[in-house]
């Protein structure tokens, strides 16, 4: 079974950078691998991921051009480096991969990810 720990979330002020990572330990092939966030009252929003198939990148339009996703298969890595955070970035960051094979996937679709690391709180405040 695959496990994700992720690391590097805390507190930044407006304008700061923070590097999320993402342990990936087992042995099931995963389809994506992304990161989500959750803030308080709302539901997990798709922030970046990864398709493993072609290496194909995709963002959601609230971090393009603040934030970067990329993967050290020798490492086993996850990487979120956010750039130019702000307030509403606060929230819990969570990474997530998807073990089932989907004909049309739907990348940042947190329904269709299925394998779930315990999160990392990130906290954009002056």
């Amino acid at each position: 079974q695959l496990q994700l720990v992720e690391s590097g979330g805390g507190l930044v002020q407006p304008g700061g950078s923070l590097l999320l990572s993402c342990v990936v330990s087992g042995f099931t092939s995963y389809y994506a691998i992304g990161w989500f966030r959750q803030a308080p009252g709302k539901g997990r929003e798709g922030v970046s991921c990864i398709m493993t198939y072609d290496e194909s990148t995709y963002y959601a339009d609230s971090v393009k051009g603040r934030f970067t996703i990329s993967r050290d298969n020798a490492k086993k890595m996850v990487y979120l480096q956010m750039n130019s955070l702000k307030p509403e970035d606060t929230a819990v960051y969570y990474c997530g991969a998807q073990s089932r094979k989907y004909r049309d996937p739907s990348p940042l679709n947190s329904d269709e990810y299925n394998i779930w690391g315990q999160g990392t709180q990130v906290t954009v405040s002056s």
